[in-house]
């Protein structure tokens, strides 16, 4: 019983002593945090609130040469919005905008930190727009709603500084952001020089895949990533259990290691050949990071690598035997029906720009949107003679199984390597505009001819661009004068919306690309887009 009473009047004191200090906590509060300018007496107090471009000038300033006087966001030249800002920028720029952004950040919220002279702090305080934040992420996530324009115009100037190098002192610490390999480091095995890679005077990009079993694509992935970093390549490399898919780009010494490594892999050293990868011209600003990771599927058809096989996938033809056979497709009387389509398989923003004369190219928005288009159009592809081709060939691995799976089709054919190897071929063949890449470029030329018009006053325009409304990433053509008056969105509603609603959240689909069908009926006879020979 005693011990019972001992236990309750300990507990009781505990609790007593708890409330206490937070009284006391309490009173020092509103003690100290009033305003966040101004003491008890109305004085303003500035010790433990440095500004923000002081801040900005010591932690960053003094390392880089950097000097940030007031700015002008009235006299910025860069346009607002995040995403426009990043989209506005050069590929070089592009990849340092994402680590500038977050020094940035953290930069303007270590400025609200507030430590009053002569007080023992019981805790971290920020002081911000008359405001006390007693945590982290509640002082985050004002800085982020109240002051994205303050951070803007700081990375604004942290890059308009780096567009200068010549300004910033050669006796001072070049800016890299993290990852990106130092002159004289300790890394291991051959590594790239940073110099090479960031000229790159003969960079390039390579893309390539590979059908396989892999019994373990975690260690693959392991393998890719650590090769990738060592070389100092940028790209995208997908791995699944069914292969491997991967564009890479960095300096030519450095791709060509990087060939040389996957061809002496054990896993790959016996499927591949270096015929399998194409190359462009480019390089490692060609995107703005590495990204490795391990999939269900190689390229996204949605369906079940177990229940559609790669192995039974349409007959390769050589782009010399292609050619021959398009060749013959072509010079038909387009008055008689035809056994033979030619089929893109690419997405209708591909095709738009560059394509095979006399093709048939599905208005589809996704590759996993294909199996829907063939099942919709069956009586499209009966007894009849398919050639389809793609950007490198892989997804016509899957579309050819996928298709002859439904077994109307009389035979079905893809082109081995796609339309990148059949340019190496035949520059001037039947492939007219540009070859669609899903990098920085976004496209590449092999012969001089516009076949895609400006959406906003239809001039000749194959360059596209990212939508500027900050709720939309779909790819506008919008040619240099329309560009000049605003007309920068994919569409009347989206330009709309980059005016009113700046801060909505991301969309996948825009409402112009809701109006249009999902998945497009073809009549009971193939429609071919013609396609001029000559220059537009």
């Amino acid at each position: 019983m005693a011990a019972m009473n001992y236990n309750a009047s300990r507990n009781l004191f505990r609790a007593t002593v708890r409330v206490r200090v937070c009284f006391a906590q309490a009173r020092w509060l509103l003690f100290h945090c009033r305003t966040p300018s101004q003491d008890p007496s109305g004085a303003v107090r500035t010790e433990g609130r440095a500004p923000f471009s002081r801040m900005m000038g010591e932690s960053t300033g003094s390392s880089l040469g950097f000097e940030f006087p007031e700015r002008d966001e009235e006299a910025s030249e860069m346009p607002r919005g995040s995403k426009v800002m990043k989209a506005s920028l050069p590929p070089d720029l592009r990849k340092k905008y994402a680590f500038v952004r977050k020094k940035a950040f953290a930069i303007f919220v270590q400025s609200r930190e507030s430590t009053p002279g002569g007080q023992v702090q019981p805790g971290r305080v920020w002081h911000c727009c008359a405001q006390a934040f007693l945590c982290p992420v509640t002082i985050h996530k004002h800085v982020a709603v109240r002051h994205e324009a303050d951070i803007l115009r700081s990375v604004e100037e942290i890059l308009k500084a780096l567009k200068q190098p010549d300004q910033v002192s050669s006796q001072q610490t070049p800016f890299r952001p993290p990852g990106e390999a130092i002159e004289g480091a300790d890394v291991d095995p051959s590594p790239m020089d940073t110099e090479q890679k960031d000229s790159e005077p003969g960079g390039r990009v390579l893309l390539f895949y590979c059908y396989c079993d892999l019994q373990d694509p975690n260690g693959v992935c392991v393998w890719q990533r650590g090769l990738c970093q060592r070389l100092q390549l940028t790209g995208k490399v997908r791995i699944a259990k069914e292969g491997i898919n991967g564009t890479v780009g960095g300096s030519e010494a450095a791709t060509e290691r990087y060939m040389e490594a996957m061809l002496s892999h054990p896993v790959f050293s016996d499927v591949m050949c270096k015929e399998d990868f194409k190359s462009s011209s480019g390089g490692a600003r060609c995107f703005p990071d590495l990204r490795v990771g391990v999939y269900s599927e190689i390229v996204p058809l949605g369906i079940d690598p177990l229940a559609l096989s790669y192995k039974v996938a349409g007959a390769h033809l050589s782009p010399k035997e292609f050619h021959e056979e398009v060749e013959r497709y072509v010079s038909e009387e387009s008055g008689t029906p035809s056994d033979t389509i030619l089929l893109d398989c690419r997405n209708f923003y591909e095709s738009r720009i560059g394509r095979f004369t006399k093709c048939l190219a599905p208005d589809i928005r996704k590759f996993s949107y294909f199996p829907d288009y063939v099942d919709q159009n069956l009586d499209l592809f009966r007894e009849r003679r398919v050639l389809m081709y793609c950007t490198g060939g892989i997804r016509c691995e899957r579309a050819s199984a996928y298709l002859r799976s439904k077994g109307v089709c009389k035979s079905v054919y893809q082109l081995k390597g796609g339309i990148h190897k059949y340019l190496e071929h035949f520059p001037d063949g039947f492939f007219r505009g540009k070859l669609f890449v899903f990098d920085e470029r976004y496209a590449i030329a092999s012969n001089g001819d516009v076949i895609s018009n400006c959406r906003y006053c239809g001039a000749p325009w194959d360059q596209y661009r990212v939508c500027t409304s900050d709720h939309c990433h779909q790819l506008v053509l919008s040619c240099g004068e329309c560009q000049g008056r605003g007309r920068t969105a994919c569409c009347a509603t989206c330009q709309e919306k980059a005016w009113t609603c700046a801060n909505d959240q991301l969309k996948e689909e825009c409402d112009c690309t809701r109006a249009r069908p999902r998945i497009p009926v073809e009549g009971a006879v193939a429609t071919a887009v013609p396609v001029p020979l000559e220059s537009s």
